[in-house]
């Protein structure tokens, strides 16, 4: 990463061993801005060799990093967080430029980040262990202990806080990292990574590769130097970095795909449930695992949720990110693009209403109007593959038992809402939702100091909250008898 200036689109490198370098066969591919379709740089593809060179470097800055005092590691951390912080409004406008979101969500993704850097730090502080009561003469201790380095793979929905999530825990943990970041936005990360390095990180300690990404995770899996594994995408392609790992007895963190409920109950306030679950349903144009994508209104308040619903979709603003007015950007990529233009067409076909959009605006950029579906069957795709894209079914029910019965049929449980003014009714949708992440009362996203996670094949681990170190820790019983 060579360039913090605004108004360019940088140079994206590797890093390995602390130093910035093509890929050694020199191959690499293009980068797209998604709102105009045309390349605007390229992204250094991997090499075997790159990637046993940054192996090699992960094992020996773990050494390194693992015996530097904990008080110097929060001391370069932190320098690493202010540096994010400055450089919010740089790391933003590249994130727009390659993935489209708008530029105020963009430079706010890399503030948050920030600050989920500096409670990792804090809270790695306390990784305590314990001393437990023994037999005279023997000291029985628990030890808290890095795992060593850590191969990580994260995608391009969130190009900052996605990678800094991984990044963050394993770092104030004591880990190494070789992470393979997603070729699609590549120099966000890059200029991610750079915050650390910059901030005197030891070489070795932080490595950043690109790649063929099924080449690229075989081998860093397999490798002895990675002692842990942690992937964020999709269902499918997690199962897979899952086996591999299990193949090689590795321990993995998986943070998958969902595809989110929510539950409008009879004594919620329907336009406030619209409204809030619209600006939620639009965000980074749907493309958040967390995003809410199902939406199960009682009948009482259909109507009256369906047309204020509609109403806050009429006010998004489509449009290139970096224009001040846009509200929600193109879909990242053309794959998403046809995937909402199928999912849209399967459920007409099976006689869905599109109450508002259902179209692609224009024919330049991977823009999909923000939709909204009703009279949406039970078999339409649409109910049981996530959408991530700006799509909006809404299907009225009449029993609150019957509609955690339909939020809780697929396989994924990564998060849920409720809608209700009752405690009573909060309680119940706590109880039975099956998700790892659950909102009442609003569709908020995750924040640093809570964990959020999935059931089902939506993943296991957590990050965020204390929880969040547990994977990078390992537990050591030691027991010394002192004659």
């Amino acid at each position: 990463m060579t360039s913090h200036r605004s108004d360019t689109y940088p140079t994206v490198r590797l890093h390995i061993a602390g130093e910035w370098r093509d890929s050694g066969a020199g191959r690499s591919a293009p980068v797209v801005n998604p709102a105009t379709e045309e390349a605007i740089g390229t992204v250094p593809l991997a090499t075997t060799a790159d990637l046993d060179d940054a192996l090699v470097a992960a094992e020996d800055g773990f050494r390194t990093w693992r015996s530097t005092p904990v008080g110097r590691r929060t001391e370069i951390l932190h320098r690493a967080a202010d540096l994010i912080t400055e450089r919010a409004a740089d790391i933003g406008r590249v994130m727009t430029l390659e993935g489209g979101k708008p530029l105020k969500e963009a430079v706010g993704e890399a503030k948050r980040t920030a600050d989920t850097l500096r409670w990792h730090i804090e809270d790695a502080r306390r990784a305590y262990g314990r001393s437990i009561p023994a037999a005279p003469g023997t000291l029985l201790t628990v030890r808290r202990e890095p795992i060593g380095p850590v191969a990580a793979f994260v995608p391009w929905n969130f190009p900052v806080g996605g990678p800094n999530r991984k990044i963050s825990s394993a770092l104030a943990a004591g880990c190494s990292m070789v992470i393979k970041a997603s070729e699609e936005t590549p120099a966000t990360a890059a200029a991610l990574v750079a915050c650390y390095a910059d901030a005197g990180l030891p070489a070795g300690v932080l490595n950043l590769v690109f790649g063929e990404p099924a080449d690229v995770s075989t081998h860093l899996i397999a490798s002895p130097v990675t002692r842990l594994v942690a992937f964020t995408g999709s269902v499918p392609v997690g199962k897979l970095i899952a086996a591999k790992a299990g193949e090689v007895m590795k321990p993995s963190l998986m943070e998958l795909g969902g595809h989110a409920p929510v539950v409008v109950c009879a004594d919620a306030d329907p336009v406030k449930a619209a409204r809030r679950a619209a600006q939620a349903k639009f965000f980074n144009a749907g493309q958040v695992c967390t995003s809410p994508s199902r939406f199960l209104v009682h009948e009482s308040l259909y109507e009256a949720f369906v047309a204020e619903f509609v109403k806050a979709t009429e006010e998004v603003v489509i449009g290139d990110g970096l224009d001040p007015a846009t509200t929600m950007g193109p879909l990242a990529n053309e794959r998403r693009l046809v995937a909402a233009e199928r999912l849209t067409a399967d459920a007409v076909s099976r006689g869905a209403t599109v109450r508002t959009g259902g179209l692609r605006p224009g024919k330049a950029g991977y823009f999909f109007a923000p939709t909204v579906l009703t009279d949406v069957p039970a078999d339409a795709q649409i109910m049981s593959e996530e959408p991530f894209a700006p799509l909006a079914p809404i299907v009225p029910f009449s029993d609150l038992d019957e509609a955690l019965g339909v939020a809780n049929s697929l396989p994924f449980g990564l998060a849920a809402y409720g809608f209700t003014e009752s405690a009573a009714t909060a309680e119940k949708l706590s109880a039975g939702l099956e998700a790892g992440i659950l909102s009442i009362n609003h569709c908020g996203g995750s924040v640093h100091e809570a964990p959020s996670g999935g059931v089902k094949d939506s993943g296991y681990g957590r990050e965020g909250g204390p929880e969040a170190l547990d994977a990078y820790l390992v537990t050591k019983r030691v027991s010394h008898k002192l004659d």
